[in-house]
C-alpha cells in the first residue's frame, strides 16, 4: 500500500529547474542507474531464452521466427507507449513495468517444465518485448524534461552508453551462467534486476502536468496517433525519411547479425555446445562494447557532428558487414572467422549507435513538447518495423544456404551502400532546421 501511495499520480507537480552546467542531476542520474540494472536483466533474458531454444531444437528457422514474432508486440505497442508517456507520469510507467517484468519472469520459472517450451518461450518473449514497447518511449521522452535542450545529444549519448554497458555485460554474464549453471540462475538474476530497478525508480521526480481529456480512450488514442503521424509526414517529413533509412539498416544489416552470429557460431563453425554458448556470449558482449563506443563518440563529438556526414556512418555500417562475408569465403580457420565476425558486428553497432543518437537528438529538438513522447514512439516504431521481417527472412535463408552464407553479407552490404549514396540529400537540410530550433 505504501508503494501505491508513493507512485500516485498528481495533477500537477512543481517544474524542475534544468541545471545548464551539468546534466547529472539527481533525477537524471537515477534514470540512468535504473536503466543499467533493468537493461542488464533484460539483456540476460534476450540472450539466454532464444539461445536455450536454439540449443534445444537446433532449428535456425524456429530461432528466427521466435525472434521475429517477439518483435511484433513491441512494434504495435510503441505508438501506444508514446501516447501513455505524454499523458501519464513517466516515472510511474517505469516503476510499474519493471515490477510487472519481474512478475512475468517468475511466472515463466513456475511454468517451465510443465508446459511445452516452444509456445511458452514465444509467449514470454512476446510479452517481454511488448513491455519494452511501452517502457522505452517513457525513458526517451523523460530526457528532454531532465536535460537542457542544448545538451540533448550529450544526454542521449550518456543514457545510450550506460545502457550499452549493461547490454555488453548481460550477454557475457548470460553465456557464462547458461554454460555452468543453466537457465534457472539467469531467471533468478533477472528477476532481482527488475525488482531493484523498480524500487530505485520510485524516487525519481520527472516534471509532469496531467492533461485534461475528453471523449473515450480509443478516440483520444487515435487522435494522438493522427497528430504524431501528421507531424512526421507533413510538418517535418525529414523525420519519416530518416526513420525509413534506419529501418533499412535494421532490415539488411542488424537482422543479419542477430540471426547470423548465433547460427554460425553455435552450429556452423564447429565449436562444442558449451564453448559455442560462451563464445556467442562474448560476441554479444562485443556488440555491447560497440554500442558503448558509439555512445562515447556521439557524446564527445556532439558539438561537431553534423547531419550531412551521416551517410558516411551508414557506409561504415555496410563495410562492417562486408568484412564478415570476406572472412566466411576466404578464411579456413573457425577462430579467424569468429574474430572477424565479432569485430565487424562491433563496428556495425558502434557506427549505427552514433547515427541513432544523432537522429533521436534531432527529433527531440524538432518536436514540440506536447508531442514528443508520441512522435518518438512512432519514429522508433518505423525504424524497428523492418527488424522482425529481416529476422524471419534470414532465419529461413540460413536454414537452406549452407556453405554460401557469405553471399548474404555481400548482398546486404552493397545494397546498404547504394542506399547511403542515393539518400545523401535528405540529410543536408537537417542541420539548418535544428540550428533554428536550438536558438529559438
Amino acid at each position: 500500500m505504501m508503494c501505491l501511495n508513493i507512485i500516485k499520480i498528481t495533477s500537477k507537480e512543481e517544474p524542475a529547474t534544468v541545471n545548464e552546467k551539468t546534466i547529472f542531476s539527481k533525477d537524471f542520474t537515477l534514470v540512468a542507474i535504473g536503466q543499467i540494472i533493468s537493461i542488464f536483466g533484460n539483456q540476460i533474458l534476450r540472450y539466454a531464452l532464444p539461445l536455450y531454444l536454439l540449443n534445444q531444437t537446433g532449428s535456425s528457422a524456429l530461432f528466427g521466427t521466435i525472434l521475429a514474432v517477439s518483435f511484433i508486440p513491441m512494434l504495435l505497442l510503441f505508438p501506444i507507449g508514446g501516447i501513455i508517456a505524454d499523458r501519464v507520469n513517466k516515472r510511474n510507467i517505469m516503476v510499474i513495468l519493471d515490477f510487472g517484468t519481474a512478475a512475468l519472469i517468475f511466472l515463466f520459472y513456475l511454468l517451465a517444465g510443465k508446459l511445452a517450451i516452444v509456445p511458452l518461450m514465444a509467449i514470454t518473449m512476446m510479452i517481454l518485448y511488448g513491455i519494452q514497447g511501452v517502457y522505452q518511449p517513457a525513458v526517451s521522452a523523460s530526457i528532454p524534461a531532465l536535460v537542457d535542450k542544448s545538451r540533448l545529444m550529450q544526454g542521449n549519448s550518456i543514457v545510450n552508453m550506460i545502457n550499452s554497458v549493461a547490454s555488453m555485460a548481460g550477454p557475457v554474464m548470460g553465456g557464462i551462467l547458461l554454460s555452468f549453471f543453466g537457465l534457472t540462475t539467469i531467471l533468478a538474476l533477472s528477476i532481482a534486476c527488475f525488482f531493484a530497478s523498480a524500487v530505485m525508480e520510485i524516487f525519481i521526480h520527472i516534471p509532469f502536468e496531467k492533461r485534461q481529456t475528453s471523449g473515450n480512450i480509443f478516440a483520444i488514442g487515435f487522435n494522438d496517433l493522427k497528430k504524431s503521424f501528421h507531424f512526421m509526414f507533413r510538418e517535418e517529413p525529414v523525420l519519416w525519411k530518416v526513420s525509413t533509412i534506419f529501418a533499412s539498416i535494421n532490415l539488411l544489416l542488424t537482422s543479419l547479425v542477430l540471426i547470423g552470429h548465433p547460427v554460425l557460431i553455435t552450429q556452423r563453425l564447429g565449436f562444442s555446445e558449451s564453448a559455442a554458448n560462451q563464445l556467442y556470449g562474448y560476441a554479444q558482449g562485443v556488440l555491447g562494447a560497440g554500442a558503448v563506443l558509439g555512445g562515447l563518440l556521439a557524446g564527445v563529438l556532439s558539438k561537431r557532428l553534423k547531419a550531412k556526414i551521416s551517410p558516411l556512418f551508414i557506409i561504415g555500417c555496410a563495410l562492417s558487414i562486408l568484412i564478415g562475408g570476406v572472412a566466411l569465403q576466404m578464411l579456413n580457420s573457425a577462430v579467424g572467422i569468429y574474430i572477424v565476425l565479432v569485430i565487424g558486428g562491433g563496428l556495425l553497432v558502434a557506427l549505427s549507435t552514433v547515427f541513432q543518437i544523432q537522429m533521436l537528438s534531432y527529433l527531440q529538438i524538432l518536436t514540440p513538447k506536447d508531442l514528443i513522447g508520441k512522435v518518438i514512439a512512432c519514429f522508433i516504431c518505423l525504424c524497428m518495423c523492418a527488424a522482425p521481417l529481416g529476422q524471419f527472412i534470414y532465419g529461413l535463408i540460413f536454414e537452406k544456404i549452407g556453405a554460401h552464407a557469405y553471399l548474404l553479407f555481400y548482398v546486404a552490404a552493397f545494397i546498404m551502400i547504394a542506399i547511403a549514396v542515393f539518400t545523401r540529400p535528405i540529410f543536408y537540410g537537417i542541420d539548418s532546421l535544428t540550428e533554428k530550433q536550438t536558438k529559438a
